[in-house]
């Protein structure tokens, strides 16, 4: 256990982010998801720039990495250019 008051507060705020950033990452791989399950060309041509958005705002915060961030938005865009 901790002894002081600095390190005890450290914990709480650890915690804190902890799960904001397990809730933003879930979010996150929830919508690469759901892009990656669809096979309409316009549907995911709407959605990709909100998810797109989502992956460069995750990237900022250091919730996902920067190389991480640019690889998924390039898959998806592959995926997205071979849907007919």
């Amino acid at each position: 256990m901790a002894n002081h008051k600095s390190s005890i507060k450290r914990i709480r705020q650890e915690e804190k982010r902890r799960l904001h950033n397990r809730y933003y990452a879930k979010t996150m791989r929830n919508a690469v998801r759901k892009l990656r399950a669809t096979t309409d060309k316009s549907e995911a041509t709407s959605l990709y720039p909100k998810v797109q958005k989502m992956l460069d705002k995750l990237a900022k915060t250091n919730v996902i990495h920067k190389n991480k961030a640019a690889n998924l938005k390039s898959k998806l865009a592959a995926h997205i250019s071979k849907l007919a």
